[in-house]
C-alpha cells in the first residue's frame, strides 16, 4: 500500500486496480478476501501498510502509479462499467490491454467529447473537487432563438429547483434558423448542469460536446480514440511533488476496437 494512514479494505482493493469499491464489498461477502490470514465477513474493516491482504489466496499486485488518459467519448455510450439497462458502456469500448480505469466526472449517454480516465481513485477525486477550480469548456447546440442577454446573465449564477449553480460564461457563436451553437464554460460541473440550465432558459440541448477539462484538451483526438497524458505533463499540471514521477515516456493513442 502507498498510503500510511489506515484505510477501508474496499478502498485498498480499488486503489490496487482490482475492482470498484462496490465489487470489493461483494468479494468480501463472497469470502474471497482475507487479511492477516482471516477471511473477512464484512467490508467494515480497516487495514494498514503492515496488513497482509489476499484475494482468492493471492497477494495484492504492486500499486500502480497514477496515470491519466484523454478519451473522445462518442454519443451513445454510458459512463459506467455496467449498465442495468444493458446499454453500451465507455469501458467496454476501451482497448482490452488498458488497466481498469475510472472516469473523472461523467458525460451522459447523449453527450460527447473529452472524458478523462484514470487508474487512480485518489487522482479522480482530486480532479473532480470544485476547489481544483478547473474550467470545463463545452460547445452546445440548442433548439430555439437565443437571447444573448439571457445567456450573459448566467455569469452571475442561477438557482433551479432549489439547486444553486455557479457562474457560467457563455457566448452565442451563431444562430442557424431555429438552432444555435453556444460556447460555454463552467467550473463546478454538477450533474447534467449544462442541460438543466439551458432547458431552464427554454433552450433544450440537442448536442453537447466537452472540449476541455482544465488544462487537458480534446484537440484533434478522433472520436473513440484514447491517448495517455505523459507523466511529465501530468506532474506539471498537478504541481511539483504532487504528481507521479518524471519520465521521458511518450504518449500513444489507440483507436476504439
Amino acid at each position: 500500500m502507498n498510503d500510511v494512514a489506515p484505510q477501508r479494505i474496499a478502498k485498498v482493493l480499488a486503489r490496487a486496480g482490482l475492482c470498484s469499491r462496490r465489487d470489493a464489498e461483494r468479494w468480501v461477502a463472497e469470502g474471497r478476501v482475507a487479511v492477516d490470514g482471516k477471511v473477512l465477513t464484512t467490508p467494515a474493516v480497516t487495514v494498514t501498510e503492515a496488513s497482509e491482504i489476499r484475494v482468492d489466496g493471492l497477494p495484492l499486485p504492486e500499486p500502480q502509479r497514477a496515470r491519466l488518459w484523454r478519451y473522445h467519448k462518442p454519443a451513445g455510450l454510458v459512463t459506467t462499467h455496467r449498465d442495468e439497462k444493458g446499454r453500451a458502456t465507455v469501458f467496454a469500448a476501451l482497448p482490452k490491454e488498458l488497466p481498469r480505469l475510472i472516469s473523472i466526472g461523467r458525460l451522459d449517454l447523449n453527450s460527447e467529447g473529452l472524458l478523462l480516465l484514470t487508474n487512480d481513485g485518489a487522482l479522480a477525486r482530486r480532479l473532480e473537487l470544485p476547489s481544483t477550480g478547473w474550467l470545463r469548456r463545452y460547445k452546445v447546440r440548442v433548439h430555439g432563438i437565443v437571447d444573448a442577454a439571457r445567456l450573459a446573465a448566467l455569469a452571475k449564477g442561477v438557482t433551479i429547483d432549489g439547486i444553486a449553480y455557479g457562474p457560467i460564461h457563455t457566448q452565442l457563436e451563431r444562430q442557424q434558423g431555429s438552432n444555435a451553437w453556444i460556447a460555454l464554460g463552467l467550473r463546478e460541473g454538477k450533474n447534467r448542469e449544462v442541460r438543466k440550465v439551458m432547458e431552464h432558459l427554454g433552450y433544450p440541448v440537442t448536442r453537447l460536446i466537452r472540449l476541455s477539462y482544465g488544462p487537458f484538451q480534446l484537440g484533434g483526438l478522433e472520436r473513440g480514440a484514447i491517448d495517455e497524458v505523459p507523466k511529465k505533463v501530468l506532474e506539471d499540471q498537478l504541481g511539483k511533488g504532487d504528481g507521479p514521477p518524471r519520465s521521458s515516456a511518450k504518449p500513444h493513442a489507440h483507436r476504439r476496437r
